[in-house]
């Protein structure tokens, strides 16, 4: 039974620290998966189809898991599945440091898929719930800041760790969230608009019906368009960057140093983005970051200098992590508490099967000859069809309440 003290409003920035923690271990798992594809690739002699599926299958996995945990939380509660999909990651992550053939990598890869896929819109949408209508949008971006910091983070373990210590001992650190997640137990109280008592009467397939009735319908499709494009530009493009690099004929090592120089980038484009979506709004945030991810993608392709390619490298990164960061805002705001949760995991489900399909995409267009420039083109134009679904079919959200 829930308790007075379990309702009891945690400060804004304790909050933020606690969920942020989360999200950063989560970032640091995929940040890592990126450079462990490419050093697997040398170890087990992978083809580039193979070494699609690893970063596709995560992806399925998240598929999965936003979809799953997302519909659970409107039911169950914020904090309980935020427990769950922690642990689930975190688990599947060390065992995937054990395994010795692709078949085992992949499996445990598809759990650690579906910790992450739950976990992440299940944790905007807590704080989303937490914090005053004046500062929420900032509050959720600041969030979603946490992901630059696992990232680079990923990139250091992978710069100093995988050339010295192998891939192997670099996984077995980013399962360390696990014991984490027994802070988070005592620590963090579930959402205050979360009572239990509007959803005890409701079944999980009303909610997800609800979705799409008539006054939903608009801003779930502009949500599942954007999620989409989105997803499945971002993880065409940042799983192969080491990759890429590579292709591009650098060293594994100094690949590895030049995506952690370009990683750096992502925090000033999520502050950036925190400032500018309380004063400029959702919409301008989202669309402005998403032009200047399409452009930076489209001149990052092409490049054939080691200047061009870590400038625009840099802005790709600044674009893409802070449209994200106004993403995760703004979906948690399109819904009514009911079905927040729901709504948001399963446009962040449908994205997951762009998360499939663009490392996929990249690993089918190398292995057939295609060059850098014209698969990152491809990424270009879906971007651009998300930014039209904001434009046209998005409403806007700032300072409102929540319903």
């Amino acid at each position: 039974m829930t308790t007075i003290k379990e309702k009891k409003p945690i400060s804004k920035n304790k909050l933020l620290g606690i969920a942020g923690l989360a999200w950063m271990f989560d970032a640091m798992d995929v940040g890592i998966l990126s450079f462990v594809i490419a050093a697997l690739a040398v170890e087990w002699s992978l083809t580039p189809g193979e070494m699609g599926w690893i970063g596709s299958v995560n992806s399925i996995g998240m598929a999965v898991g936003a979809l799953v945990f997302g519909v659970f939380a409107d039911k169950v509660g914020r904090k309980k599945i935020f427990m769950i999909t922690l642990l689930l990651f975190s688990i599947a992550s060390g065992l995937s440091a054990l395994t010795t053939s692709l078949a085992a990598f992949l499996a445990l890869r598809f759990f650690v898929g579906m910790g992450l896929g739950g976990e992440l819109p299940v944790a905007s949408t807590l704080v989303s719930e937490s914090v005053e209508a004046k500062e929420r949008g900032k509050v959720v971006v600041l969030l979603e800041s946490f992901w630059a910091a696992g990232w680079l983070v990923s990139a250091l373990i992978a710069y100093f760790i995988i050339p010295d210590y192998g891939w192997r001992i670099a996984l077995i650190i980013t399962a360390l969230p696990a014991f984490y997640a027994i802070y988070l137990r005592i620590k963090l109280p579930d959402s205050p608009r979360y009572t239990g008592k509007n959803t005890e009467s409701r079944t999980i397939l009303q909610n997800m019906k609800e979705v799409w009735s008539e006054k939903y319908a608009k801003r779930t499709l502009m949500l599942w368009i954007v999620w989409f494009t989105v997803v499945f530009s971002y993880y065409g493009m940042f799983l192969w960057l080491p990759s890429v690099m590579v292709i591009k004929g650098f060293t594994l090592i100094k690949s590895f140093e030049y995506v952690l120089i370009m990683t750096l980038a992502q925090l000033p484009g999520y502050f950036s983005a925190a400032w500018l979506i309380e004063k400029a709004g959702r919409k301008f945030v989202l669309i402005t970051y998403l032009l200047g991810t399409a452009a930076s993608a489209f001149v990052f392709g092409g490049a054939e200098t080691t200047t061009l390619l870590l400038v625009s490298g840099m802005f790709l990164s600044f674009f893409n992590l802070g449209a994200w960061g106004a993403l995760y805002a703004y979906s948690p705001e399109q819904y009514p508490t009911v079905i927040r949760a729901t709504g948001s995991g399963m446009a962040a489900s449908v994205g997951r099967i762009g998360g499939i399909l663009g490392p996929l995409l990249v690993g089918s267009l190398v292995a057939a000859g295609y060059e850098i420039g014209y698969i990152f083109s491809i990424f270009c134009v879906a971007i651009v069809v998300g930014v039209l679904a904001v434009v046209f079919l998005g409403t806007e959200t700032k300072q409102t309440e929540l319903e």
